[in-house]
């Protein structure tokens, strides 16, 4: 654990440290996951993980359960279109306890927020909101060309002042060997174990997705749990219908009582009222 100041300047501790990483990238391998609420993030931390990454509009949320993790906050591509907007949700992002920003804006928008020593994670490779521009869902860097295409564009974030990059769906060999020519901590997600970090989504990890993406592994079965809760809850208010209908609920026990002699002196009041 590192002790840091956040952006607010209140003291904290933090799994890890952009300058920790780093100095130990190609050295240690770390991992993210998705955490959008408290109870999300405690998992994440008593499960170890080193980082999680939110939607920034859920930054307060995930950091009200005080732990230790490194997190990114994502800022939404369709939400914040002006860089002011951009650099407002920035600054409340980080004052509520992010320690870095993701964007999948322009390297413009990297830069503007680099100068102002925010930690920016980028994002390469498939960026499924921006698919039409790579024919589709699908591998980025599948041809020599394209691969030295997708290299230079990792420089390029590089130059602009980008600190991390979440790597979407990039073939494996590509993915170590541009891991190994940039200063990025490059984040996999999808891209094979040759990047500094291995990420996946909570739901996928949990085994509660609907259609997982090919790269993903569940290691749970959450989904399968939430259906049988769902068959327990819809079983539950039909015993009680039909309890209820037959005359069966409330029976004795669920129903409050009253001492015989203090009932029949309320009847006698109740009969001399009238």
């Amino acid at each position: 654990m590192k002790r840091v100041y956040t952006w607010s300047a209140r003291p904290a501790v933090r799994t890890v440290t952009i300058a920790g990483m780093q100095a130990a990238k190609g050295t240690q391998k770390w991992t993210q996951v998705t955490a959008n609420s408290a109870e999300e993030a405690l998992a994440a931390n008593d499960a170890g993980l080193d980082m999680i990454i939110c939607n920034s509009q859920n930054v307060e949320a995930v950091r009200s359960a005080d732990t230790p993790q490194f997190l990114t906050a994502a800022i939404a591509l369709p939400n914040f279109a002006t860089e002011a907007d951009i650099l407002r949700e920035t600054f409340r992002a980080l004052s509520l306890g992010a320690d870095a920003i993701m964007t999948a804006r322009s390297m413009k928008i990297v830069e503007m927020l680099a100068m102002e020593d925010v930690p920016v994670m980028g994002h390469l490779g498939l960026v499924p909101r921006k698919s039409t521009w790579s024919d589709g869902l699908r591998a980025i860097g599948g041809s020599g060309r394209e691969a030295f295409e997708l290299y230079r564009r990792f420089k390029r974030l590089e130059e602009a002042g980008g600190v991390l990059v979440e790597a979407e769906v990039i073939p494996g060999p590509v993915m170590l060997e541009i891991s190994g020519r940039s200063a990025l901590i490059t984040v996999s997600l999808g891209s094979g174990s040759g990047a500094d970090v291995d990420y996946l989504f909570m739901e996928d990890i949990c085994g509660d997705s609907e259609k997982p993406p090919r790269h993903a592994r569940a290691f749970g079965n959450l989904r399968a749990m939430r259906e049988e809760l769902r068959r327990e809850r819809r079983h539950a208010l039909s015993s009680f219908r039909v309890a209820a209908e037959r005359g069966e609920f409330p029976g004795d026990s669920e129903t409050v009582a009253i001492d015989q002699s203090e009932f029949e002196e309320f009847l006698l009041l109740v009969d001399g009222d009238g």
